[in-house]
């Protein structure tokens, strides 16, 4: 089998990061001075209200993956990319409307990053019509890639260039960016605005990456795997931030092996393996309603353990509580969370191909 290509993020050496920021200073200087001056990031504004490319045309409603609007922030129709004979994305149909936090969730090499990579416009497809923005991924051009913020798994590398002074960099490449020490406060590193950035720990890093991502103020945001590494404090910290940047409007696409994290932010859930997107739906609807049946365990006065799935798990507890004549052992009701869901169908699913 082929090997899938990885894309290749390459960072700046200390010299050449060195240049860029000297050439920048000026730009950046005045777009935070004026909003007149030529210099002004704020001319490209007016530029960038009509997006070019290929708008993706009204299509009808195609099922589960959702309806076909105009107004939504990303619709895909028969997606296909192929590697020879590896088809690693295998006809994905998939609607994401505006303001909408989706996770993407599936097992490695299931598919998830390269149908990620083709939306953002960094791999090429095979077929089938693709819109971002109302932009084909294949066509954006600047303006377009303006309007979103992407936190891949890499980690952002600088050498001694500061938290602040690297945000201030970015910040001037965008058209409509925040504040940059409102977003210093948000991912909370306040503390190491004026610290080196390879001086950062991982977790603090990681922040930086979330940092660089939102600076632009983007319309979509893609987080790959943005709380590898964090504690569970740091991870509950920045699940507040996905949930403020949320209610500012963003439209959100997540990709985590936390399926945790996924219940807690996603308002719906996609789940891919083998190339193939087999199911879609809200967090508490996936996997349909058989698979959300509440499970009543038990053991035995000999030790046995018993196991009852029932849309009735007060009845059962009270029948076997009156069979034993008291609290039975290890007595527990469990309701599916995602992750046993999840784990299901991708299990399942592994069965019928084989």
């Amino acid at each position: 089998m082929p090997e899938v290509p990885k894309r290749q993020t390459r960072f700046p050496s200390q010299r050449a990061l060195g240049d860029l920021h000297q050439a920048w200073e000026p730009l950046v200087a005045d777009a935070e001075a004026s909003t007149t001056s030529p210099a002004s990031t704020d001319r490209w504004m007016a530029e960038r209200r009509e997006p070019t490319g290929t708008r993706l045309p009204l299509a009808p409603r195609r099922g589960h993956a959702g309806d076909m609007t105009q107004d939504a922030a990303v619709q895909v129709r028969d997606l296909n990319k192929r590697y020879g004979p590896l088809h690693a994305v295998d006809g994905v149909d998939l609607t994401i409307e505006r303001g909408e936090t989706f996770a993407l969730l599936g097992p490695n090499g299931a598919g998830k990053s390269t149908t990620i990579e083709i939306l953002e416009g960094f791999r090429r497809r095979t077929s089938g019509v693709v819109s971002v923005l109302g932009v084909d991924p294949d066509h954006g051009d600047l303006a377009w890639k303006a309007r979103l913020g992407i936190v891949s798994q890499s980690t952002v590398e600088s050498d001694h260039a500061t938290v602040r002074e690297l945000l201030t960099l970015a910040r001037g490449l965008y058209p409509d960016p925040r504040d940059v020490d409102e977003v210093i406060a948000s991912v909370g590193l306040e503390e190491k605005a004026t610290t080196q950035c390879h001086r950062l720990s991982g977790g603090m890093r990681r922040r930086l990456d979330v940092a660089m991502g939102v600076v632009g103020r983007p319309e979509l945001l893609f987080l790959d795997e943005p709380t590898t590494g964090f504690d569970p404090e740091a991870r509950r910290e920045f699940w507040e931030l996905v949930r403020s940047l949320k209610d500012g409007g963003t439209t959100i696409i997540l990709t985590t092996h936390y399926l945790d994290e996924a219940a807690e932010l996603a308002d719906r859930v996609g789940i891919i393996t083998g190339g193939r997107l087999i199911d879609v739906g809200a967090v508490d609807e996936i996997g349909g309603t058989d698979a959300r049946r509440p499970v009543v365990r038990w053991r035995t006065e000999q030790g046995q353990r018993r196991t009852v799935v029932t849309d009735t798990p007060a009845s059962v507890v009270a029948d076997v509580v009156a069979q034993t004549g008291g609290e039975p052992r290890d007595l527990e009701v469990v309701r599916p969370s995602l992750e046993d869901i999840y784990l299901t169908m991708i299990n399942e699913n592994a069965k019928d191909a084989a």
